[in-house]
Parts: structure tokens; sequence; C-alpha cells
């Protein structure tokens, strides 16, 4: 028989509990990439690429507009920001660098926080994650946008609209970002202390 030093002293003949292994202790003292490895390197992984993809989709031609078979522009959406800019149409130009730059941008650097930075603690974490979510759902407002744009030029029949290169990228990290956002929650919503 093992002596009080030993072992605690358990009522009743009691024995110690063993931990779940499907929740893992999380106390925020090392990043939650080195507590989730396998998810968190995939999620990483996922995150960067979508990191690339949203800055090459940002500068490369995000449509090719050609008007009256003759003239053919290729717009970036930096382009359309400085076209913006410089038109004095400063409503427009907030509401796309808010919507298309900034939110998207914040969202995977949170993201990359929360699973990188070794001190985000479990409540600290669950809060970030929350922001996160919410920002998502504002960040879709650039597709609205776009798509109104799209329908009003199509509409016309003066110019063809076709999708370029940065479209498709900045698809792919909106896509990548979703996915991991949702692979987030589920690790988030198992933390414990």
């Amino acid at each position: 028989m093992k002596s009080g030093n030993d072992a605690p002293a358990l009522a009743d003949g009691q024995t110690p509990a063993k931990p779940d292994r499907a929740v893992k202790a999380f106390s925020g003292k090392r990043a939650l990439i080195r507590t989730y490895l396998r998810a968190g390197s995939a999620i990483v992984l996922m995150l960067l690429l979508a990191m690339a993809c949203f800055v090459a989709g940002i500068f490369l031609p995000f449509t090719s507009v050609t008007k009256l078979w003759l003239f053919q522009n290729q717009i970036s959406v930096y382009h359309g920001l400085i076209i913006l800019w410089q038109a004095g149409e400063l409503f427009l130009f907030l509401i796309l660098f808010v919507f298309t730059i900034c939110f998207p941008f914040v969202k995977l650097n949170a993201m990359l926080v929360l699973w990188l930075y070794p001190r985000v603690g479990t409540e600290h974490a669950r809060n970030l994650f929350h922001f996160v979510s919410n920002m998502g759902k504002w960040s879709m407002l650039d597709v609205f946008v776009v798509a109104i744009l799209v329908l009003t030029i199509k509409s016309t029949g003066v110019a063809d609209i076709r999708v370029g290169d940065g479209f498709f990228l900045f698809f792919v990290s909106v896509m990548l970002t979703q996915f991991a956002s949702l692979w987030t929650g589920r690790v988030v919503s198992h933390l414990t202390v």
C-alpha cells in the first residue's frame, strides 16, 4: 500500500479520474498550435496561404473590361482604390478600403495571433475568435458591391467583363479563411482551463 505522500488520498476508495483525451487543457502559457499541433499546423498553413492569395489578389487584375470591342482596361482592387481616391469618391473609397482590405487583413492576422502567440489564455482566445467571427460577417460587403458593379456594367451591353486572376486569388483567400475560421471555432469551443 502507498503512503500518503505518494498519492492523494481519496474518500470511499475512489480512483482518480482520467482526463478526457478529446478535450485538452490549454493554459495560455504556450501557443495554441503547440497544444493542437496537427489541427494548428494545418490551420496556420491555410491562413498563410490565404494571406498570400489575398495580397496577390489585391494587386493582380480583378477584372478585364472591354468597351466597344476596342478598348480594354484591366482593373485590380489596388488600381480601383487609386481611381476612386483621385476621382474624389471618398465614400466609395472608404467602403471598399475598409471591407475589402482592412477587414480581411485584420481577420487573417487575428487568427494567426490566436494560433501562434504564446500568451493567449482560454478566455482571451474565445473573445478573439468571437471578434473574428463577427468581423467575417461584415467583410462580405465587398462581394456585394462587386456583384452590383458587374451587373450594372453587364446590363448596359456596351462593355464585356472578364474575371481576372486577382478575382480567383481573392476568392481562394476568402474560402481558405472561412474554412480555417470554422475549424478554429471547433477547437476554441473545446478549450478548457
